[in-house]
């Protein structure tokens, strides 16, 4: 088991060697316009593109709650856009965070860190604008992740 690692830094920009995964979350109505996404946006464009576009050819392809795309922003670096968020504002049904569809997100993000033998790099997904809580969501990735033996670094930005 690969401890959890929690750090101050910026999610965009991975402390670590070798293949990396940065995985955030994202809603389910082609919505790509703020919180994180933003600082994904000011690095690289193809995540965006990409999204919009699985978005866009969705009656197509598996785009929904629980989905996971892997966009290569570099040659050892990827990022994974995971669809765990309903909407994107909290009403009668709560907030807009999907606890299972984080789950499915993190074993697919999972699979490809082991199929690339990348490290997994993260904000605290889920608990900023989809209104989730870190204590619910950190049991998710401990299990998907870090039981794996998967080096996983949560980044606290300043």
């Amino acid at each position: 088991m690969a401890p959890l690692q929690i750090i101050r830094g910026d999610a965009t920009s991975p402390q670590a060697r070798g293949p990396k995964i940065i995985a955030h979350v994202c809603n389910d109505i082609g919505g790509w316009g703020k919180g994180f996404v933003l600082a994904v946006s000011r690095r690289w464009p193809e995540p965006e593109r990409a999204y919009r576009q699985w978005h866009r050819e969705r009656s197509g392809n598996d785009f929904g709650l629980g989905a996971t795309q892997l966009v290569q922003v570099r040659p050892d670096t990827w990022v994974a856009n995971m669809v765990a968020q309903r909407g994107i504002r909290t009403g009668s049904n709560g907030p807009p965070i999907r606890y299972d569809a984080v789950e499915r997100c993190l074993d697919a993000v999972a699979a490809h860190a082991t199929r690339l033998s990348a490290s997994v790099h993260l904000p605290r997904i889920g608990c900023g604008l989809a209104g989730g809580r870190w204590e619910r969501i950190e049991p998710l990735v401990v299990a998907a992740l870090c039981d794996r033996d998967i080096a996983t670094t949560v980044y606290d930005h300043d």
